[in-house]
Protein backbone atom coordinates (compact mmCIF):
# COMPACT_ATOMS: atom_id res chain seq x y z
CA UNK A 1 0.00 0.00 0.00
CA UNK A 2 1.11 3.45 -0.78
CA UNK A 3 2.19 5.45 2.35
CA UNK A 4 3.14 9.08 3.42
CA UNK A 5 6.59 7.87 3.15
CA UNK A 6 6.15 7.38 -0.64
CA UNK A 7 4.59 10.40 -1.49
CA UNK A 8 7.82 12.55 0.86
CA UNK A 9 9.96 10.48 -1.34
CA UNK A 10 8.38 11.80 -4.85
CA UNK A 11 8.09 14.88 -3.41
CA UNK A 12 11.93 15.08 -3.01
CA UNK A 13 12.58 13.27 -6.79
CA UNK A 14 10.42 15.82 -8.89
CA UNK A 15 11.33 18.98 -6.87
CA UNK A 16 12.32 21.76 -9.04
CA UNK A 17 10.63 20.01 -11.93
CA UNK A 18 6.88 20.53 -11.26
CA UNK A 19 5.09 23.54 -9.58
CA UNK A 20 4.10 24.47 -6.24
CA UNK A 21 0.62 25.47 -7.46
CA UNK A 22 -1.23 28.34 -5.15
CA UNK A 23 -4.04 27.67 -2.34
CA UNK A 24 -6.58 30.60 -3.07
CA UNK A 25 -9.31 31.58 -0.22
CA UNK A 26 -12.87 31.68 -2.53
CA UNK A 27 -14.99 32.53 0.46
CA UNK A 28 -14.72 32.02 4.25
CA UNK A 29 -13.71 28.36 5.04
CA UNK A 30 -13.86 27.66 1.29
CA UNK A 31 -10.59 27.05 -0.71
CA UNK A 32 -9.61 26.51 -4.17
CA UNK A 33 -6.01 24.16 -5.06
CA UNK A 34 -5.42 25.67 -8.35
CA UNK A 35 -3.14 22.41 -9.80
CA UNK A 36 -4.84 23.22 -13.10
CA UNK A 37 -1.82 25.54 -13.42
CA UNK A 38 0.61 22.57 -13.18
CA UNK A 39 3.01 22.06 -16.38
CA UNK A 40 0.57 20.19 -19.06
CA UNK A 41 -2.17 21.75 -17.68
CA UNK A 42 -2.99 19.00 -14.62
CA UNK A 43 -2.00 16.79 -11.48
CA UNK A 44 -0.84 14.07 -13.74
CA UNK A 45 2.36 15.98 -14.46
CA UNK A 46 3.62 15.18 -11.01
CA UNK A 47 3.45 11.83 -11.24
CA UNK A 48 4.95 11.33 -14.36
CA UNK A 49 7.67 12.90 -13.57
CA UNK A 50 8.05 10.52 -10.49
CA UNK A 51 7.21 7.72 -12.44
CA UNK A 52 9.94 8.41 -15.52
CA UNK A 53 12.78 9.58 -12.91
CA UNK A 54 11.95 6.62 -10.67
CA UNK A 55 12.32 4.26 -13.90
CA UNK A 56 14.78 2.27 -16.60
CA UNK A 57 13.89 4.17 -19.58
CA UNK A 58 14.73 1.72 -22.23
CA UNK A 59 15.62 3.22 -26.02
CA UNK A 60 12.23 3.42 -27.23
CA UNK A 61 10.71 5.60 -24.30
CA UNK A 62 7.88 5.89 -22.58
CA UNK A 63 4.69 4.76 -24.13
CA UNK A 64 0.77 5.92 -22.47
CA UNK A 65 -2.56 5.14 -23.04
CA UNK A 66 -4.98 8.50 -21.91
CA UNK A 67 -7.84 10.66 -22.11
CA UNK A 68 -6.25 13.57 -22.95
CA UNK A 69 -4.61 14.81 -19.55
CA UNK A 70 -2.08 11.78 -18.96
CA UNK A 71 -0.79 12.11 -22.60
CA UNK A 72 -0.13 15.84 -21.79
CA UNK A 73 1.61 15.05 -19.12
CA UNK A 74 3.85 12.39 -20.46
CA UNK A 75 4.74 14.25 -23.54
CA UNK A 76 5.86 16.89 -21.71
CA UNK A 77 7.78 15.26 -18.63
CA UNK A 78 9.44 13.26 -21.49
CA UNK A 79 10.24 15.83 -23.28
CA UNK A 80 12.06 17.33 -20.03
CA UNK A 81 13.77 14.76 -19.44
CA UNK A 82 14.75 13.76 -22.72
CA UNK A 83 12.73 10.72 -23.83
CA UNK A 84 10.69 9.66 -26.64
CA UNK A 85 7.08 9.34 -25.77
CA UNK A 86 4.11 7.84 -27.57
CA UNK A 87 0.75 8.68 -26.71
CA UNK A 88 -2.98 6.13 -27.78
CA UNK A 89 -6.26 8.43 -26.66
CA UNK A 90 -9.76 7.70 -28.39
CA UNK A 91 -10.80 9.08 -31.30
CA UNK A 92 -13.36 11.50 -29.10
CA UNK A 93 -10.77 12.47 -27.04
CA UNK A 94 -11.16 16.47 -27.13
CA UNK A 95 -9.31 18.34 -30.31
CA UNK A 96 -7.42 20.73 -27.88
CA UNK A 97 -5.85 17.90 -26.09
CA UNK A 98 -4.61 15.93 -29.03
CA UNK A 99 -3.42 19.40 -30.63
CA UNK A 100 -1.27 20.19 -27.81
CA UNK A 101 0.24 16.56 -27.61
CA UNK A 102 1.64 17.13 -30.84
CA UNK A 103 2.94 20.17 -30.07
CA UNK A 104 4.67 18.72 -26.86
CA UNK A 105 6.52 16.65 -29.64
CA UNK A 106 4.48 13.09 -28.58
CA UNK A 107 3.59 10.50 -31.05
CA UNK A 108 -0.17 10.80 -31.34
CA UNK A 109 -2.09 7.09 -32.28
CA UNK A 110 -6.21 7.96 -31.81
CA UNK A 111 -8.04 4.64 -31.43
CA UNK A 112 -11.02 3.73 -29.86
CA UNK A 113 -14.19 5.38 -28.57
CA UNK A 114 -13.00 5.02 -25.06
CA UNK A 115 -9.89 5.35 -22.97
CA UNK A 116 -10.67 1.24 -22.05
CA UNK A 117 -9.61 0.75 -26.00
CA UNK A 118 -6.30 2.78 -26.29
CA UNK A 119 -5.36 1.02 -22.91
CA UNK A 120 -5.63 -1.80 -25.11
CA UNK A 121 -4.11 -0.60 -27.88
CA UNK A 122 -1.09 0.43 -25.78
CA UNK A 123 -0.50 -2.26 -24.04
CA UNK A 124 1.02 -3.92 -27.34
CA UNK A 125 3.77 -2.31 -27.26
CA UNK A 126 6.03 -3.80 -25.62
CA UNK A 127 9.22 -2.24 -26.25
CA UNK A 128 9.25 0.80 -24.63
CA UNK A 129 7.95 1.91 -20.94
CA UNK A 130 4.54 1.54 -20.10
CA UNK A 131 3.21 4.02 -17.90
CA UNK A 132 -0.35 3.47 -16.37
CA UNK A 133 -2.28 7.17 -15.95
CA UNK A 134 -3.60 6.27 -12.58
CA UNK A 135 -2.98 2.60 -11.76
CA UNK A 136 0.77 2.66 -10.74
CA UNK A 137 2.77 3.02 -7.18
CA UNK A 138 4.70 5.86 -8.80
CA UNK A 139 2.05 7.94 -10.47
CA UNK A 140 0.16 7.87 -7.39
CA UNK A 141 2.45 8.35 -5.15
CA UNK A 142 3.75 11.56 -7.79
CA UNK A 143 -0.08 12.51 -7.79
CA UNK A 144 0.51 12.61 -3.82
CA UNK A 145 2.66 15.62 -3.31
CA UNK A 146 -0.34 17.92 -3.97
CA UNK A 147 -1.66 16.79 -1.00
CA UNK A 148 1.86 17.70 1.09
CA UNK A 149 1.34 21.43 -0.09
CA UNK A 150 -2.41 22.03 1.66
CA UNK A 151 -1.63 19.12 4.30
CA UNK A 152 -1.98 22.20 7.20
CA UNK A 153 -5.27 24.10 6.10
CA UNK A 154 -8.12 21.66 4.92
CA UNK A 155 -10.51 19.55 7.18
CA UNK A 156 -11.75 18.37 4.45
CA UNK A 157 -10.38 18.25 0.63
CA UNK A 158 -12.83 17.49 -2.67
CA UNK A 159 -11.30 15.35 -5.24
CA UNK A 160 -13.21 14.34 -8.91
CA UNK A 161 -12.87 10.86 -9.38
CA UNK A 162 -11.82 8.75 -12.66
CA UNK A 163 -9.76 5.63 -12.00
CA UNK A 164 -8.22 6.83 -8.91
CA UNK A 165 -4.82 8.23 -9.04
CA UNK A 166 -5.24 11.66 -7.70
CA UNK A 167 -7.49 10.32 -5.18
CA UNK A 168 -5.20 7.52 -3.74
CA UNK A 169 -2.02 10.23 -3.86
CA UNK A 170 -4.19 12.44 -1.92
CA UNK A 171 -5.33 9.47 0.96
CA UNK A 172 -1.91 8.18 0.73
CA UNK A 173 -0.51 11.98 1.90
CA UNK A 174 -3.54 12.86 4.08
CA UNK A 175 -5.27 10.11 5.98
CA UNK A 176 -4.68 11.25 8.47
CA UNK A 177 -4.73 15.11 8.60
CA UNK A 178 -8.20 15.75 6.65
CA UNK A 179 -11.51 14.08 5.67
CA UNK A 180 -11.10 13.25 1.47
CA UNK A 181 -14.48 12.83 -0.03
CA UNK A 182 -14.82 11.47 -3.72
CA UNK A 183 -16.67 12.90 -6.16
CA UNK A 184 -17.86 10.89 -9.22
CA UNK A 185 -20.48 11.84 -12.31
CA UNK A 186 -23.32 9.58 -11.90
CA UNK A 187 -22.39 8.39 -15.17
CA UNK A 188 -19.09 7.48 -14.77
CA UNK A 189 -18.53 6.13 -11.27
CA UNK A 190 -15.76 3.76 -11.48
CA UNK A 191 -14.68 4.10 -7.78
CA UNK A 192 -17.79 4.20 -6.17
CA UNK A 193 -19.19 0.86 -7.92
CA UNK A 194 -15.76 -0.19 -6.68
CA UNK A 195 -16.62 0.42 -3.32
CA UNK A 196 -20.28 -0.90 -3.10
CA UNK A 197 -18.96 -4.01 -4.55
CA UNK A 198 -15.61 -4.50 -2.38
CA UNK A 199 -13.66 -4.19 -5.49
CA UNK A 200 -13.57 -2.64 -8.92
CA UNK A 201 -16.11 -3.72 -11.56
CA UNK A 202 -16.41 -2.21 -14.85
CA UNK A 203 -19.05 0.57 -15.49
CA UNK A 204 -20.80 2.12 -18.10
CA UNK A 205 -19.28 5.53 -19.30
CA UNK A 206 -20.68 8.07 -20.57
CA UNK A 207 -21.55 11.96 -19.85
CA UNK A 208 -20.04 15.85 -20.11
CA UNK A 209 -16.87 14.52 -18.18
CA UNK A 210 -16.28 11.58 -19.74
CA UNK A 211 -12.96 12.92 -21.57
CA UNK A 212 -11.04 12.79 -18.46
CA UNK A 213 -12.88 10.62 -15.76
CA UNK A 214 -13.96 7.83 -17.99
CA UNK A 215 -11.85 5.01 -16.45
CA UNK A 216 -14.23 2.15 -16.71
CA UNK A 217 -12.76 0.37 -13.82
CA UNK A 218 -11.18 2.10 -10.48
CA UNK A 219 -7.25 1.19 -10.27
CA UNK A 220 -7.25 -1.60 -7.44
CA UNK A 221 -4.71 0.88 -5.38
CA UNK A 222 -7.32 3.42 -5.28
CA UNK A 223 -9.91 1.12 -4.07
CA UNK A 224 -7.30 -0.91 -1.71
CA UNK A 225 -6.12 2.74 -0.35
CA UNK A 226 -10.12 4.38 -0.24
CA UNK A 227 -11.34 1.13 1.15
CA UNK A 228 -8.84 0.78 3.81
CA UNK A 229 -9.25 4.52 4.87
CA UNK A 230 -13.23 4.79 4.66
CA UNK A 231 -13.36 7.90 2.37
CA UNK A 232 -16.59 9.47 1.49
CA UNK A 233 -18.20 8.80 -2.02
CA UNK A 234 -20.56 11.22 -3.46
CA UNK A 235 -22.43 11.45 -7.43
CA UNK A 236 -23.16 14.41 -9.33
CA UNK A 237 -24.93 14.62 -12.32
CA UNK A 238 -24.10 16.34 -15.71
CA UNK A 239 -26.10 19.18 -15.06
CA UNK A 240 -24.62 20.32 -11.86
CA UNK A 241 -20.68 19.59 -13.21
CA UNK A 242 -22.04 22.01 -15.85
CA UNK A 243 -23.14 24.64 -13.56
CA UNK A 244 -20.55 24.44 -11.07
CA UNK A 245 -18.16 24.82 -14.55
CA UNK A 246 -20.27 27.84 -15.28
CA UNK A 247 -20.00 29.16 -12.07
CA UNK A 248 -15.94 28.74 -11.74
CA UNK A 249 -15.88 31.36 -14.36
CA UNK A 250 -18.97 33.72 -13.77
CA UNK A 251 -17.60 33.89 -10.30
CA UNK A 252 -13.80 33.92 -10.04
CA UNK A 253 -12.86 33.93 -13.81
CA UNK A 254 -11.29 30.20 -13.59
CA UNK A 255 -11.65 27.99 -16.55
CA UNK A 256 -11.20 24.53 -15.96
CA UNK A 257 -12.83 21.31 -17.98
CA UNK A 258 -15.39 19.51 -16.87
CA UNK A 259 -14.03 16.84 -15.01
CA UNK A 260 -12.35 19.24 -12.31
CA UNK A 261 -15.93 21.08 -12.20
CA UNK A 262 -16.86 17.71 -11.09
CA UNK A 263 -15.33 18.09 -7.62
CA UNK A 264 -17.16 21.67 -6.84
CA UNK A 265 -20.10 20.61 -8.31
CA UNK A 266 -20.28 18.41 -5.08
CA UNK A 267 -21.03 21.89 -3.17
CA UNK A 268 -22.72 23.86 -5.24
CA UNK A 269 -25.20 21.37 -5.82
CA UNK A 270 -25.42 19.68 -2.30
CA UNK A 271 -24.33 16.59 -3.16
CA UNK A 272 -21.68 17.24 0.22
CA UNK A 273 -22.60 19.59 2.41
CA UNK A 274 -19.78 20.89 5.11
CA UNK A 275 -20.39 21.66 8.84
CA UNK A 276 -20.27 24.63 10.29
CA UNK A 277 -16.78 26.04 10.21
CA UNK A 278 -15.47 23.12 8.13
CA UNK A 279 -12.70 24.20 5.63
CA UNK A 280 -13.03 22.67 2.69
CA UNK A 281 -10.33 22.88 0.01
CA UNK A 282 -11.52 21.74 -3.50
CA UNK A 283 -8.70 20.70 -6.18
CA UNK A 284 -8.81 22.26 -9.24
CA UNK A 285 -6.94 19.27 -10.99
CA UNK A 286 -6.93 19.75 -14.46
CA UNK A 287 -7.68 22.76 -17.47
CA UNK A 288 -7.17 21.05 -20.79
CA UNK A 289 -10.15 22.18 -22.57
CA UNK A 290 -11.66 24.15 -24.56
CA UNK A 291 -13.23 27.80 -22.95
CA UNK A 292 -16.27 28.43 -25.61
CA UNK A 293 -17.38 24.86 -24.47
CA UNK A 294 -20.54 25.06 -21.85
CA UNK A 295 -22.11 22.17 -22.91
Amino acid sequence: MITLADVEAADRRIDGRIRRTPLVEAEPDRWFKLEYLQHAGSFKTRGMMNKILNSAVPAAGIVVASGGNAGLAAAYAARELGVPAEVFVPVTAPAVKVAKLGKLGARVVQVGNEYAEAYAAARERTDALFCHAYDDPDMVAGNGTLGLEIADEADTVLVAVGGGGLIAGVIAALRDRAKIVAVEPVNSRALNAALANGGPIDVPVAGVAADSLGARRAGEIAFELAADAGIESVLVEDDAIIEARRRLWDDYRIVVEHGTAAAYAALTSGAYRPAAGERVITLLCGANTDPGDQG
